[in-house]
């Protein structure tokens, strides 16, 4: 049941894997730093070669001009689900059904049709205690605070 999971998850701090909220505070702690770039879910959806083309930058890769189409499509997930074996971690062993279980359906907010309206209350009451207002919006929407 992916609402219960997703309830214990909440209630357990990211519990079996590890603490969610000091993850997200550690990272966003030190986000202004040279060597860090945050990179939001829904920023590669909405402009996965732009994304892509801004880590090569930060990452200061000369990436030659014909080489980009086929680094944009080994980025796509058609081509991750094709390819699962090779894209999860430990080759999908991890996951029950294996990497087609964990390259899933490549969409977000999937989560709304499953939680009600308390559920999702109480993670954004959380996100905004153990966050604040700042990085609670980014991890939301991946874009700053207007």
């Amino acid at each position: 049941d992916p609402r219960r999971y997703f309830l214990d998850w909440l209630e357990k701090d990211g519990h079996p894997f590890w603490p969610f909220w000091q993850n997200i505070r550690g990272w966003w702690d030190i986000r202004d730093l040279p060597n860090v770039r945050m990179l939001h879910f829904s920023a590669l959806k909405e402009d996965m070669a732009g994304e892509i083309r801004g880590i090569a930058e930060f990452l200061d890769i000369a990436v030659a001009p014909e080489h980009w189409d086929r680094i944009i499509e080994h980025c796509t997930f058609d081509y991750m689900k094709k390819n699962a074996a090779r894209s999860a971690p430990a080759g999908g062993a991890l996951w029950d059904g294996g990497a087609e279980t964990f390259i899933n359906k490549g969409t977000n907010g999937r989560w709304r049709d499953q939680l009600t309206a308390e559920d999702i209350q109480r993670y954004e009451q959380l996100a905004l205690a153990e966050l604040g207002e700042e990085c609670a919006a980014w991890l939301t929407t991946g874009k700053a605070i207007a």
